[in-house]
C-alpha cells in the first residue's frame, strides 16, 4: 500500500540527492534523565536516590547509534528542539557519523526528554515527555524521499506520531525498502500500519498489547505470534529479556534462548538488540546469526549503565 500526504513532496530535491544509507531510521531523540535508586519508590514515597546522569537517548536515535556502532551504514530522520539538549543530541549524531541532515530543529517545540529511574536490581521505569518530536510530519520524510529509495532498510518506533510511522512505511515499501517497526511503546495498531511492516520487533508487553494475548514466556510468546501474524506481518520476532527471542518468519517459529549475564542497566537493551539485528540483515545474514548478534550486542549493552553510552561496537562481541 502507498502512503500520500498532500505536504509530502520534497522541496529542493535535488539538495538531497547525493545522500545515501544503507538504513533510515525516522523516530525520536530525547535527552534521557537517569536516576538511580534502591527500589522504585511506591505512591507518595520519598526516596533518597544515589546518582544522576543525562545521557542521549530515544528509541529512534538509540537504534541509529546501535546501527551506526554495528557497521551499518545510518541516517536519521527526526525532529529536535533549538535548546541545549537538541544541539548536544544533534553533536553526538555527527561524532557517531550518523547523517543527521534529515533531522530537523523546530523553532518552537522542546527537545524531547525522558525521565528514567533505574534501582538497584537493574530495572527501570520511564516517562517520556515527546517534545519537538510530536511535530515529526509526513512531510518531514516525504522530502527525504530519494534517501529512501536508495536504502535498504526503513527502521521506525512509535515515539513520533502513528501519521509519520504510517507515512514512512508506506513510503519506503512503494520505493522497494525492506522495513522494520519496533512497536514500542506498547499501542494497539490498525492493520494497515501492520501490513506494511515486513519485520515486527516487540517484547513481551507490546506482543501483549497488540495481539490480546498475555505474554509471560515463550510458550505465550508463540500463541501471540499466531495471532499477529494473521494481520499479515510474517516476520516477527518477541523479546523476552532473559527468557530469549521467540522468531517466526518463513522457515517456522524457533525459540533463541538468551545469554547470561549480570545486568547493570537493562535502559536500551531492546534498541541495541533492534540494532545488533538489523545490522546483520543488511550483511545478508541469516535470521537465526541476525537475532544472535541481537542478543550479544544487548547482553554487553545491559553489563553498562545509560542508553547509548551501553551501546557496543561489532568488535566487541564478533567472537561471542
Amino acid at each position: 500500500m502507498e502512503s500520500r500526504h498532500p505536504d509530502a513532496t520534497p522541496p529542493n530535491g535535488a539538495l538531497h540527492n547525493h545522500l545515501t544509507a544503507e538504513v533510515v531510521v525516522v523516530g525520536s531523540l530525547n535527552m534521557d534523565l537517569v536516576v538511580r535508586t534502591p527500589r522504585h519508590p511506591q505512591p507518595g514515597e520519598t526516596l533518597t536516590g544515589h546518582g544522576l546522569a543525562t545521557t542521549a537517548g530515544g528509541k529512534g536515535a538509540n537504534q541509529a547509534v546501535a546501527l551506526a556502532r554495528l557497521g551499518a551504514s545510518t541516517a536519521m530522520i527526526g525532529c529536535v528542539g533549538d535548546d541545549a539538549h537538541g544541539h548536544a543530541l544533534l553533536a553526538g549524531l555527527d561524532q557517531e557519523g550518523i547523517q543527521r541532515q534529515g533531522v530537523r530543529v523546530s523553532p518552537t517545540a522542546e527537545t524531547g526528554v525522558a525521565m528514567i529511574q533505574v534501582d538497584d536490581a537493574s530495572q527501570n521505569r520511564i516517562v517520556v515527555i515527546p517534545g519537538s518530536n510530536a511535530e515529526l510530519a509526513p512531510a518531514d520524510v516525504g522530502r527525504w524521499d530519494a534517501l529512501l529509495g536508495r536504502a535498504k532498510l526503513l527502521v521506525c518506533q512509535l515515539e513520533v506520531p502513528l501519521e509519520t510511522v504510517r507515512y514512512a512505511l508506506g513510503r519506503a515499501r512503494a520505493r522497494g525498502c525492506t522495513t522494520l517497526l519496533n512497536a514500542a511503546p506498547a499501542m494497539t495498531l490498525p492493520q494497515d500500519v501492520l501490513a506494511l511492516v515486513d519485520w515486527l520487533v516487540v517484547n513481551e508487553s507490546e506482543a501483549a498489547v497488540l495481539s490480546g494475548h498475555p505474554v509471560g514466556h515463550p510458550d505465550e510468546a508463540a500463541q501471540a505470534i499466531q495471532r499477529l501474524r494473521q494481520s499479515g506481518c510474517r516476520q516477527i520476532l518477541v523479546t523476552l529479556g532473559a527468557q530469549g527471542v521467540v522468531a517466526a518468519d518463513d522457515d517456522g517459529l524457533h525459540h533463541h534462548p538468551a545469554p547470561r549475564v549480570a545486568a547493570v542497566d537493562t535502559t536500551a537493551a531492546g534498541d541495541t538488540f533492534v540494532g545488533g539485528f538489523a545490522a546483520a540483515l543488511l550483511r545478508d545474514e541469516t535470521v537465526a546469526t541476525a537475532i544472535r548478534d541481537g542478543q550479544a550486542a544487548a547482553a554487553l549493552a545491559v553489563t553498562r549503565a545509560g542508553a547509548q553510552a551501553s551501546i557496543p561496537r561489532r568488535d566487541e562481541f564478533a567472537d561471542h
